[in-house]
C-alpha cells in the first residue's frame, strides 16, 4: 500500500510540476480542497467533457443537452430534499479541535481490519507458494473469517443509526470501537450533529430584503426543472434524455485525496425519462452502456468494478456505482440510479405545475421515471491521469516518465521540432505546424537536445513528435515518434494528418 501511496505523491507533484493541476491561489498558501487546472490540465478536461458529450448526445438521436444556471429558486431545493437532508454526520476531537466526518473515521477502522485480512493473505500465499488457494482461504481460515464477521457487525450497525439518524450510537460506535483523533491521538469526542453541505448566498440589493439562495450541489435539478421546457420544444418521445456537465458545489468538511473530493468540481450528468414499468431494463441497459464508455479509454477492465448498492436513497429503486481503482483504492467514480418518479413527482407537488408526458399510443399521462448517469468529470480526469503515469526504465539503463493518455484525451496531440535552430529547419517546422493547427492541438518546441525534448513531451502524453531534419528540406520526409513505443519511422509531409487521425479513432 505504501507503494501505492507513494505513486500517489508522485502523481500528484507530476500534475504541479507540468502545468496540469496547481493548488487554487497558490501565492496565498492555497485554499484548502480547491484546485486550478493549468494549460495541459484543462485541455485534458476539455477532451474528457468532449468525448462524454459525443457518446452521450451526439450519438444518441433521443438525448439532447442543455446548461442550466447554477443559481436557482431556493424551493427547488427543498423539492428536492436537499434543504432538509443533504448533510453528513461530523464528530470533533476537544483536543486536536480537528473536524470529522463520523462515518469516514468508522470507515477507516474497517479499511484497517481490512488490511490485516490482506496481511493473513499475503503470509499464506508466500507460506503455499503456488498451490495457494486464495478463495478457499478467504472463506476457510478462522482468524479472516472473524475478522470478516467483526467488519459486517460494525457496517450494519452504522448504517442503520445512520439510517434512523440516530447519531447517539454512531458516537458510542466510535467510543466502542476505541477510535483515536490521527492527530491528537485522544479519543475525546463531542457528539455527533448533522451539518449541512450546501454553500449559500444572498441574493438582491440589501441584505434585509435579501433572499437566501445556493450554489447548486448537483446538476440534475437543473435538468428536473427543465423536463417541461425540453420535452414540448424539442418535441421528445418518451424513452428520452437530457444531459448536461457543469460545475457543482458541496461545502465538503473532509474533502481530501487531492482532486477526488473538492468543494467545487464538476459533474457529467444524463437523466434518462421512461414509462414507468420499464426502468428497470433501461438501468441495466445504462449500467451496460457506461461501462463500455470507460473501457472504450483502453484502460483495461481489471480497473473498474461495479458495486452495486444494498442501502439504497429513499427515491431508489436500484442504484450501482461503477468504481476504479485509484492509487487510494478503489472508489466512485460513476453512479447509475433509478430514481423512479421522485423528482418530478415532487417538483410538480411543490411548484403546482403538471410535470406529465402525454402518450399517444395509450392515450394516458404519467409522470416519467428516471434512471439517472452521474459521473464526475474531476475524478474521470484523476483516474485518466493517475492510470497514464508510468516511470520506464529504458534499455540503455536511462529513465523516463510518460504519461500513456489515452491518445484521443491527450492535451497535445503533436509535437513539431526543427532538429537546430538554423539552416530554414525552424521556418520548415513553422509552415508543417500550421498545417497542422487547424485540426490537433499542437506545439512548437525547439529548445534543448532533441532526447529531452522528447522526455518533456512523453511527460505531458504527447502521442506524436515530429522533427524537422536536413533530409526534410531534401525530399519533404519527417521523423515521426510514437510516445508508447518510442519507434520512429520516415514519412512525407503530407501523410502526417492522416496518421494522426486513424491513430485517433477509438
Amino acid at each position: 500500500m505504501a507503494n501505492m501511496e507513494d505513486i500517489f505523491k508522485k502523481v500528484i507533484s507530476h500534475a504541479k510540476e507540468y502545468g496540469f493541476v496547481f493548488p487554487s491561489s497558490e501565492i496565498y498558501d492555497g485554499l484548502s480542497a480547491v484546485y486550478d487546472y493549468g494549460q495541459y490540465g484543462s485541455e485534458l478536461k476539455k477532451n474528457i467533457r468532449e468525448y462524454w458529450w459525443k457518446a452521450m448526445v451526439q450519438y444518441n438521436e433521443n438525448i439532447v443537452g442543455i446548461d442550466a444556471a447554477i443559481f436557482m429558486h431556493p424551493t427547488v431545493w427543498k423539492a428536492s430534499g436537499h434543504v432538509d437532508a443533504f448533510n453528513d454526520p461530523l464528530i470533533d476531537n476537544k483536543d486536536s479541535k480537528k473536524r470529522y466526518r463520523a462515518d469516514v473515521l468508522v470507515e477507516d477502522h474497517i479499511a484497517k481490519i481490512e488490511d490485516k485480512i490482506n496481511k493473513e493473505v499475503e503470509k499464506a500465499s508466500k507460506r503455499f507458494g503456488d498451490a495457494f488457494n486464495k478463495e478457499q482461504f478467504v472463506t476457510t481460515n478462522t482468524r479472516v473469517l472473524e475478522y470478516k464477521a467483526k467488519i459486517e457487525t460494525i457496517s450494519k450497525r452504522l448504517y442503520s443509526s445512520l439510517e434512523k439518524n440516530d447519531l447517539a450510537d454512531v458516537k458510542k460506535l466510535i467510543e466502542e470501537l476505541e477510535i483515536v483523533c490521527p492527530i491528537s491521538g485522544s479519543r475525546n469526542w463531542t457528539d455527533v450533529r448533522q451539518f449541512n453541505l450546501m454553500f449559500s448566498t444572498q441574493m438582491g440589493s440589501t441584505a434585509e430584503g435579501a433572499d437566501t439562495i445556493y450554489l447548486r450541489p448537483e446538476t440534475a435539478q437543473g435538468i428536473f426543472v427543465n423536463f417541461l421546457n425540453v420535452m414540448k420544444t424539442g418535441r421528445m418521445k418518451i424513452p428520452f434524455g437530457i444531459a448536461q456537465t457543469g460545475k457543482a458545489f458541496r461545502n465538503e468538511i473532509v474533502a481530501r485525496q487531492f482532486i477526488f473530493r473538492m468543494r467545487e468540481f464538476e459533474q457529467m450528468e444524463m437523466q434518462f425519462f421512461v414509462k414507468p414499468g420499464e426502468e428497470m431494463e433501461w438501468y441495466k441497459y445504462w449500467k451496460e452502456e457506461r461501462m463500455k464508455w470507460h473501457l472504450s479509454l483502453g484502460i483495461p477492465k481489471e480497473k473498474y468494478r461495479f458495486h452495486d448498492h444494498e442501502k439504497l436513497s429513499h427515491y431508489a429503486n436500484a442504484a450501482a456505482d461503477i468504481e476504479f481503482e485509484f492509487p487510494f483504492g478503489f472508489k466512485e467514480l460513476e453512479g447509475i440510479h433509478s430514481r423512479t418518479d421522485f423528482d418530478l413527482g415532487a417538483h410538480q407537488k411543490f411548484s403546482g405545475k403538471k410535470l406529465q408526458y402525454f402518450d399517444n399510443e395509450t392515450n394516458e399521462s404519467y409522470v416519467p421515471y428516471v434512471v439517472e448517469t452521474s459521473i464526475g468529470l474531476d475524478r474521470t480526469f484523476l483516474a485518466v491521469l493517475s492510470y497514464a503515469y508510468n516511470e520506464e526504465k529504458l534499455e540503455d539503463g536511462s529513465e523516463r516518465i510518460v504519461l500513456k493518455i489515452p491518445q484521443v484525451l491527450a492535451p497535445i496531440k503533436v509535437a513539431v521540432m526543427p532538429l537546430v535552430k538554423k539552416d530554414g529547419l525552424s521556418e520548415k517546422a513553422r509552415e508543417i505546424i500550421g498545417i497542422l493547427k487547424m485540426d490537433y492541438m499542437c506545439q512548437y518546441d525547439e529548445k534543448d537536445a532533441i532526447g529531452r525534448r522528447y522526455r518533456r513531451q512523453d511527460a505531458i502524453g504527447t502521442p506524436y513528435c515530429i522533427t524537422i531534419d536536413y533530409d526534410t528540406m531534401q525530399d519533404n520526409t519527417v521523423t515521426i515518434r510514437e510516445r508508447d513505443s518510442m519507434k520512429q519511422e520516415r514519412i512525407p509531409v503530407e501523410k502526417i494528418s492522416e496518421k494522426i487521425r486513424q491513430s485517433l479513432k477509438t
